[in-house]
Formats: structure tokens, C-alpha cells, sequence
């Protein structure tokens, strides 16, 4: 039998703490119809025994205090709401029994933008993170340390596991069922919570937001150029020209501040451009490539696939609002 703790962090979001909460004890109900005993004894657990949640808007009472929880196999990070530097800090109090639990060898799974939390324990440092892509910008200049990953929406190293955006959180806590009781339970509560266990990937919920809170005026005003160029084209060289910078400083430097080389930053432009006008528009999709430049059609389908995991026609079919 595995204790979980799920914490009850100030301004964390309700949802995210009941999901955890109700997954964990109806897989104990699956293990009883099958005979068997409960897999899991779960706690949420706070500081305090009264703890108010986004933003006041909820109070939880926890189930046990921090005190009373001297071991436990599996902390679960609930996802935070708003301003996360606050957020850390009025969460200070957890970090050194987070840390201290996982130093016995407890595993951390760590829903979505819960992530700002568990970096500010160090834990993170030089590891895999998943999160959101709207917080990626931000998540990015406050703990550089950490590797960002974009192509899925789970992380599982050294014992701690992260999970990307809004509700894939959900896919995390199947992926740890899965883990510690196998295949076929993860299966019967995808089905009874129908949840979709075969995405992998947040790229197709993407909304590109390039990093621009960089300082780099002269970066600034090429991600400018870039963004209101979309269906023209240009080189990299003529960039530079408009800028007044070599080519290989300002490459350096655009890569440094926005976490993107030009080339790609200008393929992810042009694939928003279409991604927008296949969701509202009435251009065909050939139409669409050769209007952002591209001569070659499978050459920017690639591109899209890599950047959304959906080809244009597969994206018009999820997206298109006629």
C-alpha cells in the first residue's frame, strides 16, 4: 500500500487537489470489485489544518497537517493560480518537508504550472519539466536551469514527474497508475473517468507567444519585423541589414533571448498564420502554404506537423469553425 499526500498549497487551484483525490480512492474502489485490497491510503495534507485556495475563493480542510506525516510514498503538486512568484512564497513553509520526503524516497508528481513550486525547491535543477505553454515565457526566465520540453506532455526522472497544460494533468495521474498497478487499471480509469490516455503531446493546443520580456531592443524589433511579415519572405541576411548587426550576433543573441533560432522563430510565425486562418478562413490549405512563401507544400507540411504534431488537414478537421 502506497500513502499518498496531496498537498493543499495556498492558491492552488480546487479542481486539480479533487482530481488527485478522487482518481486515487476510486482505483481503491476498482481494486475492491476485483477482490483485492486498496492500493492506496490518501491524505491531503497542509501546513495548517484550514487552507484557503484560489484566492480565497475556496477553504479546504486537510485531512492531516505536514506534522502528522512523518513518511509518505507519493506527493502530489497541485496546480497554482496567479502570480507565481507569490504564490512560492507564501508556499515557503512546504518546501523543506518536500524536500525531506523525497530525500526517503518519496515520488513527487507535480500537476501542470505546480511546477513554479516544486523549482523553487531546487529539486528541478538540471531535470525535465513539462508546463503549459502560456507559462513556458516565464517559467523559462525565472529558473533557466531547468530543461523545458515541448514534444509531450509528461516528464518521469529521478522520481519526480511533471505534466504540461491545463487538464493533461489527468494523463499524469493515469501515467502513475499505470506505473505502480499496471496497464490494466490505468485502462479501466481512463474509461471510468473518460479520459483520453492516448494524448502525448500539448503542440496541438499551442498557441505560440514568443519570449519577449528579454530587454534586447534590437531583438525586440526583429520578433516585431518577424510577426508583422508573416506571408512574405525574407532572409536571415536581411534581417540583419535592417538591424545593423553581423549575422552571427545577432543569431547569437536571438537564440539567447527568445530560446529560438531566427529560422525557427520565423517557421513558428508562419504556422500561426495558417493555423489561425485554417480555424476561420476559407482558403484552401495549398492556397495557405504559398501565401506565408513556401514554394514547396510537403516542405512546410513537415514543418507544421513538427511544430503542432497534426497535419494542416488533420488541424482544419479539429479546429475549423464551419
Amino acid at each position: 500500500m502506497k500513502h499518498v499526500s496531496i498537498l493543499a498549497l495556498h492558491d492552488a487551484t480546487m479542481t486539480s487537489i479533487d482530481s488527485a483525490y478522487q482518481l486515487f480512492n476510486r482505483v481503491n474502489d476498482f481494486s475492491h470489485y476485483q477482490q483485492k485490497p486498496s492500493y492506496y491510503t490518501v491524505d491531503i495534507a497542509a501546513v495548517e489544518k484550514s487552507t484557503e485556495l484560489n484566492h480565497g475563493l475556496y477553504t479546504i480542510k486537510a485531512s492531516k497537517t505536514l506534522a502528522d506525516i512523518r513518511k509518505t510514498d507519493v506527493i502530489v503538486i497541485p496546480l497554482l493560480c496567479g502570480d507565481f512568484p507569490k504564490a512560492i512564497k507564501a508556499n515557503e513553509p512546504y518546501c523543506d518537508w518536500v524536500m525531506e520526503q523525497y530525500r526517503q524516497g518519496a515520488e513527487i508528481v507535480c500537476l501542470c504550472v505546480g511546477s513554479f513550486f516544486l523549482a523553487s525547491t531546487g529539486l528541478l535543477n538540471n531535470k525535465r519539466c513539462a508546463i503549459h505553454w502560456a507559462a513556458k515565457n516565464e517559467f523559462g526566465a525565472m529558473f533557466p536551469g531547468i530543461h523545458l520540453v515541448e514534444d509531450s506532455i509528461i516528464t518521469d526522472e529521478d522520481g519526480i514527474y511533471t505534466s504540461a497544460g491545463g487538464y493533461s494533468y489527468l494523463n499524469l495521474l493515469l501515467y502513475i497508475i499505470e506505473k505502480h498497478q499496471g496497464r490494466e487499471m490505468s485502462i479501466i480509469a481512463s474509461k471510468m473517468f473518460e479520459i483520453d490516455v492516448d494524448r502525448k503531446s500539448q503542440n496541438p493546443f499551442t498557441i505560440f507567444i514568443g519570449q519577449k520580456r528579454h530587454g534586447d531592443s534590437q531583438v525586440l524589433q526583429a520578433q516585431a519585423y518577424i510577426e508583422a511579415h508573416s506571408t512574405e519572405t525574407f532572409t536571415v541576411d536581411q534581417l540583419c541589414s535592417i538591424l545593423g548587426l553581423g549575422r552571427r550576433t545577432f543569431e547569437r543573441r536571438f537564440k539567447k533571448c527568445t530560446g529560438n533560432a531566427v529560422n525557427e522563430y520565423i517557421q513558428r510565425v508562419k504556422v500561426e498564420f495558417v493555423k489561425k486562418q485554417l480555424e476561420t478562413g476559407t482558403k484552401t490549405i495549398n492556397e495557405l502554404i504559398y501565401e506565408v512563401g513556401y514554394n514547396n507544400i510537403d516542405a512546410f507540411r513537415k514543418v507544421f506537423k513538427r511544430f503542432t504534431s497534426l497535419s494542416p488537414r488533420e488541424y482544419k478537421k479539429r479546429y475549423a469553425s464551419f
